[in-house]
């Protein structure tokens, strides 16, 4: 299974999110480290579902994007 991340680019670091999988997060220094370290979160969150007798679920997201707000109303010119 593919799940899609979110990664978010703060001040200090960075930090991922798995939409598909609530609480599913991470945070780092750099991209790169961030990805490691959603990949580590999301192989210990589904190996904990799986212990808890949880359903796996499917994923449902399948891609980001942005939207430009430039043309629309209310939204900066």
């Amino acid at each position: 299974m593919e799940y899609l991340v979110i990664y978010e680019k703060g001040p200090t670091s960075w930090g991922a999110y798995v939409p598909d999988l609530p609480g599913c997060v991470a945070a780092g220094e750099t991209q790169e480290e961030v990805r490691k370290l959603i990949e580590g979160a999301i192989d210990l969150h589904l190996r904990g579902m799986r212990e808890d007798g949880d359903p796996i679920p499917e994923p449902t997201a399948v891609a980001a994007g942005f939207v430009d707000t430039a043309g629309l109303s209310g939204g900066p010119s």
